[in-house]
């Protein structure tokens, strides 16, 4: 058994867990800082997961597991002001003027959706029946997709790249998860109403992961969902409340008008605020995308610049729940080799 070196995780989201869930495993001492009041991150809000499915609930319980292995000491509403080094040594000031010392540190601190809102031309938060991809997992949960006076939605319009890909609001990355979960969320639809008719509006469909295509190739075929390349360039309402979205028909070439029951925004992925103030106190270097910049791209994407740091998950780019797993173990696989160095 390694000795009892002691490791500090910052966020206690998928990646976070899972990192933690390992390195205690492999013997070490590990305090889990989380600023929520509870584990889950972003997966305990969604629903149904893609490419297979599967309800979210499956992947939180593996993940509790991970996190309560009896080296894991768990604190929620804690947020991270700063981080120290000294001889060798790191000092976390937390909220509270509370102080944790570690040998090591990992910073899971993932990632916030794009505020929709920032979209004005898009209509959030202005008309009652427009809703992000956020607000329509709570809606499945809950199994009861209905619009703002209590109707069953009939025509159900997806709007891909909120937030990303807009240079506008200084997104220009690609934020890799919209389109797949815009087919899976638009595949959902037509299960709660199997008489819906369901429009995806797309700039390009990037479909780059395991199972993906075929999950888009089904959703056309078995569930019949229509996808327009389009950019949307206003949402407005008529007098019958129902909403009107003008877009441009890129492959036709021709403008377009059609009146939906309800509007769903694909908000895309960004730097966590916890993260970007956590980069700006403690000297972390981030990127042109605002995530925390690794040490090398290619074969250093969980080291920082900052020697003992390290970093899991998507605070460093926008991926899924299966890479963030995989870049999480990838993470306590080099803290171990940072002991096992300073003791040769």
């Amino acid at each position: 058994m390694p000795e009892k070196k002691h490791i500090a995780v910052i966020g206690a989201g998928a990646a976070g867990m899972e990192a933690a869930g390992q390195l205690a495993r492999s013997g070490y001492l590990v305090t889990l800082l989380e600023k929520d009041g509870q584990t889950g991150g972003h997966v305990k809000d969604w629903y149904h997961l893609f490419p297979d499915r599967r309800d979210s609930k499956e992947v939180i319980e593996y993940l509790k597991k991970q996190a309560g292995h009896k080296n894991v000491t768990l604190r929620t509403g804690i947020t991270v002001q700063r981080l120290e080094k000294n001889n060798g040594l790191f000092v976390i000031k937390t909220s509270g003027d509370g102080e944790i010392k570690s040998d090591a540190i990992i910073v899971a601190t993932g990632f916030d959706l794009f505020r929709s809102e920032r979209k004005e031309e898009y209509g959030y938060g202005i008309y009652d029946n427009i809703i992000t991809s956020a607000d329509l997992e709570t809606l499945f949960r809950k199994n009861e997709i209905r619009r703002h006076n209590g109707e069953i939605p009939r025509k159900v319009g997806f709007i891909h790249c909120v937030g990303s890909r807009d240079e506008k609001v200084g997104n220009v990355y690609c934020s890799k998860l919209c389109c797949i979960t815009a087919v899976k969320q638009a595949m959902e639809v037509k299960k709660h109403i199997p008489d819906a008719r369901v429009f995806c509006f797309y700039m390009d469909m990037r479909m780059g992961g395991a199972m993906y295509e075929e999950l888009y190739k089904e959703s056309q075929e078995k569930y019949g969902i229509n996808y327009i390349r389009g950019k949307l360039s206003e949402v407005s309402e008529n007098i019958e409340n129902k909403l009107v979205v003008k877009v441009e028909d890129t492959l036709a070439g021709r403008p377009l008008k059609m009146e939906l029951d309800m509007l769903v925004l694909m908000a895309g992925m960004e730097m966590s605020k916890s993260g970007l103030d956590l980069a700006r106190s403690s000297g972390l270097q981030t990127g042109e995308n605002r995530f925390f910049a690794p040490a090398d791209h290619h074969f250093g994407s969980n080291k920082s610049k900052t020697d003992g740091v390290f970093y899991a998950g998507a605070c460093t780019a926008p991926m899924n729940i299966t890479d963030t797993i995989s870049h999480a173990r990838a993470a306590a696989a080099d803290v171990i080799d940072y002991f096992r160095n300073q003791e040769s």
